[in-house]
């Protein structure tokens, strides 16, 4: 498929590779320049470091035991240093412009669902995260996770491209406070606070964005990376005038008008010495004396499926929009992509903060240009000084990140048109997969109602031999899936 991208790299000067560095990434090969390519990786960083501050959020409450899993300040450090490894080795072994870190929605569950559960404890939680990983790279190393992956038809890998360009958006808009919940059963959500754009983080939004948009119909190399930096700085100007501060208030009470995540302010200081010593914090096989056999089967398996799909349809949505796919919709080397992604899986739990996993956001640097895995080797650069400069990171609020999320996710809604709408047994499993991942928050939910529909709709118009077997596995796995809550109560 061709790329969406409105803001093409820069053109090669040369058709041969120039140097080492260049041959090693295939830079000019595939239409990109070194630039280029460090543009992609630090807007890439810039739209996800939000996991820094996020992930110790998320992790910071109290076992089964009622212990914690470490300070704040040693979980943000450890999640920085994890992605930047994972991230570079991404890079340096598949080539692809996919950044790693510790999977939002995987971190809750481990945090609320596992590590929570009666006299549980975070090692225990965390040795699940690494069995789960374990097999996932299993499965990646005898083909299985390749084979699942060639038996989605194309048109299906249109879709959940499409659906993750919602999602993203979704995104976006949420984590900028401009779609908020209004805590009621209609409408469930709005327009800000109260319907409209009556806060100053809302205001510094919409300049990032109307900003964005306004660089990348220029075609102004650098559209998106300018748009955040300048955001920011007007975001630090708005907070040193109006002092809205952030979301919570100093006694922990909501502050509606405030900046989500971050607060843009000078900090003060640039470096601070990182601690590591949540690594290594995992107990293999202590959740099987806690839990039993069954219940632990339960929860591995929730976690590989996630996991297994998520990553699917984050590669196949990054890979789409840097025009990277073969004619079956298939990434370079999606082998050593998902190798990757499947050591990612148990290093987070090994590292003691929760699962590492393919990163969406990865798309914004796409969009920037990026084509190869040299944009993946800054972007975890960036992660691995992040340790050291988490006071600078933590002056970008989502309002001046979230823009590029939006504004990626319209580039990849535009390969809608690349699915016959006019076949139902295509456009039915199609619309599913598109609306349920922002509609539930998942992406492994619209993949999963996408690939049951397409079976059901296969067998009611007489096509069920034309069925790839895997596709009858798959379908049951996402069923027992969708059902898991009910059968975990009944199986224990």
């Amino acid at each position: 498929m061709a790329s969406t991208s409105k803001v093409p790299p820069e053109p090669a000067r040369e058709s041969r590779p120039t140097n080492g560095l260049d041959r090693f990434f295939k830079i000019t090969e595939r239409g990109s320049t070194v630039g280029t390519e460090i543009r992609g990786g630090l807007v890439t960083f810039f739209t996800m470091s939000y996991i820094i501050v996020l992930n110790p959020i998320i992790l910071s409450g109290k076992d089964g035991t009622g212990d914690i899993l470490a300070p704040q300040p040693t979980i943000a450090a450890t999640t920085a240093l994890v992605a930047g490894v994972l991230t570079i080795l991404m890079g340096m072994v598949a080539n692809f412009p996919l950044a790693l870190a510790a999977g939002l929605g995987i971190n809750a569950v481990v945090a609320f669902s596992i590590a929570a559960l009666p006299d549980m404890t975070w090692a225990d939680a965390m040795g699940i995260v690494v069995m789960e990983g374990v097999i996932i790279l299993i499965l990646v190393l005898t083909g299985f996770r390749q084979a699942v992956f060639n038996a989605v038809p194309v048109w299906l890998k249109t879709a959940i491209s499409v659906g993750i360009g919602l999602f993203i958006a979704f995104i976006g808009l949420v984590d900028s406070g401009f779609i908020r919940s209004t805590g009621a059963d209609s409408p469930p959500v709005q327009l800000g606070p109260d319907g409209s754009i009556s806060t100053w983080p809302l205001l510094v939004f919409v300049v990032g964005l109307v900003l964005m948009v306004i660089l990348m119909a220029k075609k102004v190399r650098g559209a998106i990376l300018i748009s955040i930096v300048a955001t920011t700085i007007v975001g630090i100007i708005v907070e040193q005038i109006a002092k809205v501060g952030g979301s919570f208030n100093a006694d922990g009470s909501p502050n509606a008008g405030g900046f989500r995540l971050n607060v843009p302010d000078w900090p003060s200081k640039i470096v601070d010495t990182p601690d590591f010593s949540v690594l290594g914090h995992f107990s293999l096989l202590g959740s099987f004396r806690t839990l039993g056999i069954v219940a632990v089967v339960l929860l591995v398996f929730s976690l590989l499926l996630a996991d297994f799909f998520d990553t699917m349809g984050t590669m196949v949505a990054v890979g789409s929009e840097a025009g990277l796919l073969d004619e079956k919709g298939n990434p370079p080397r999606t082998q050593q992509i998902l190798i990757v992604d499947s050591v990612a899986a148990a290093a987070g739990g090994a590292a003691g903060i929760s699962s590492n996993t393919s990163y969406i956001e990865s798309a914004a640097g796409v969009g920037e240009g990026a084509r190869t895995g040299l944009a993946s080797v800054v972007t975890g650069i960036a992660f691995l000084l992040a340790t050291f400069l988490a006071p600078l990171v933590a002056i970008i609020p989502s309002e001046a990140a979230a823009p590029a999320l939006v504004v990626v996710g319209y580039l990849m809604v535009t390969q809608v048109s690349g699915i016959d709408w006019k076949s139902y047994e295509i456009a039915v499993p199609a619309f599913f997969t598109i609306v349920l991942m922002p509609f539930t928050y998942s992406i492994t939910a619209g993949i999963g109602a996408g690939v049951i529909f397409y079976v059901i709709l296969q067998v009611v118009v007489g096509k069920a031999r034309k069925l790839h077997p895997l596709m009858w596995l798959i379908a049951v796995m996402f069923v027992l899936y969708f059902i898991r809550g009910p059968l975990n109560t009944w199986l224990t």
